[in-house]
């Protein structure tokens, strides 16, 4: 575990978002809070930990690995739900035995599922994910008939839960007609498995995008990852909000802080290249301040000379080559700056704010990448 730096993480702001969330979506549709990817960067455990305390009952992960870190924290308090990958039939054991909900969207893992079912004696319990212009994982419409007979066959040990899709970039009006044909394929599908007795207890297909940009696509459940972090999938989805309420105040707060401190100061000449190579030359007398934080941790290369922090109440320009463990900060103008001043990278100090979305201006980082970039042995800290 690192002791350079620290991410705080804010239960209030995630107070905050959940609560506009809710009364954004249709009554009854479920919410399900998705951690993947270590919670956005923000830690499952800690992160899950402050959700329940908001009473979210549902959590969508990647992979088994994590359903298993979730299942740890929610015991029996919550539903997790994984939506793509299971190693091995072990895996599949033990999905099953402790209640975990799956995504199936090939033949084999359907026919494993039933296998494991039967060894155990016990339902799986199967979301069905189907293709609907995507192109990436679900049955194929070809396939769909061969799925809709075996769940018929196989209600003894396959419990048919959801009928899901994705939605390929709805946070982007490019891909308009594309989602609603999406949508229009998916509802065709939809009465087919009805049509065949198999009516699904919940349809989802929704992220965060989606469920912003076409409330049709709610439905039972939606799957909600990066705006309950407190960050908007894209500006047009943030320009669509504020142009249907007719004001311009962004109702989200960021759950995340990253902070560290200054781990020593000196002065450069003029003429006098800083760092690595000659990425960076002083054309004058100044200051600089060494940050013990560099890409190990998450904070990437393309910040060079770009990325900006806050030290005493001022930002601050990173120069030079972004190093593994540590970045160089202009801090001339600093009257006062010491060892161990605090240095923040993403959050507020004194007036002054950088969030994540300031990566974006400065680099080609998305909100998703950054965050899930930042290195694990951080330690996460719930703010009191």
């Amino acid at each position: 575990m690192h002791n350079n730096s620290y991410l705080e993480l804010d239960p209030k702001a995630y107070k905050t978002n959940i609560d506009f969330l809710r009364k954004h979506f249709h009554k009854g549709v479920l919410f399900s809070s998705v951690v993947k990817g270590n919670a956005y960067g923000h830690s499952i455990e800690k992160f899950v930990e402050i959700a329940l305390a908001e009473n979210v009952k549902h959590f969508s992960v990647f992979d088994s690995q994590e359903a298993r870190r979730v299942k740890a924290v929610v015991g029996d308090k919550a539903t997790v739900m994984i939506m793509g990958w299971l190693s091995n039939e072990e895996d599949l054991n033990w999905i099953i035995q402790n209640d975990i909900e799956f995504f199936v969207f090939e033949k084999h893992r359907l026919t494993a599922a039933l296998t494991s079912a039967k060894k155990i004696g016990k339902k799986a319990i199967v979301h069905i994910e189907v293709e609907t212009g995507m192109n990436r994982t679900g049955f194929n419409s070809s396939e769909l008939k061969w799925v809709q007979d075996f769940l018929n066959k196989n209600s003894s040990f396959i419990e048919f839960k959801g009928l899901c899709t994705h939605f390929a970039g709805a946070e982007s009006i490019a891909n308009y007609f594309r989602i609603k044909k999406q949508i229009e394929r998916y509802d065709e599908i939809y009465k087919q498995f009805c049509d065949k007795g198999l009516k699904p207890k919940q349809r989802h297909a929704a992220c965060s995008a989606a469920a912003m940009m076409y409330p049709e696509t709610q439905m039972d459940m939606v799957r909600i990852g990066i705006m309950q972090y407190g960050f908007w999938p894209s500006p047009e989805v943030l320009v669509n909000f504020y142009n249907s309420k007719r004001k311009n105040e962004n109702p989200l707060k960021r759950v995340i802080s990253w902070k560290t401190q200054v781990m020593s100061v000196k002065k450069v000449k003029r003429g006098e290249f800083v760092g690595y190579g000659t990425s960076f030359m002083a054309d004058a007398n100044m200051k600089i301040a060494c940050v013990p934080v560099g890409y190990a941790h998450g904070y990437g290369r393309s910040l060079s000379n770009v990325g900006r922090v806050l030290i005493n109440g001022e930002r601050c320009v990173v120069i030079g080559s972004i190093n593994m463990n540590m970045m160089v900060v202009d801090v001339t103008l600093l009257e006062h700056i010491k060892r161990g001043d605090e240095v923040v990278l993403i959050g507020d100090q004194a007036d002054k704010q950088l969030s994540v979305s300031s990566f974006s201006d400065y680099s080609n980082l998305l909100n998703y990448e950054l965050l899930t970039r930042l290195s694990a042995d951080i330690p996460r800290i719930i703010k009191k």
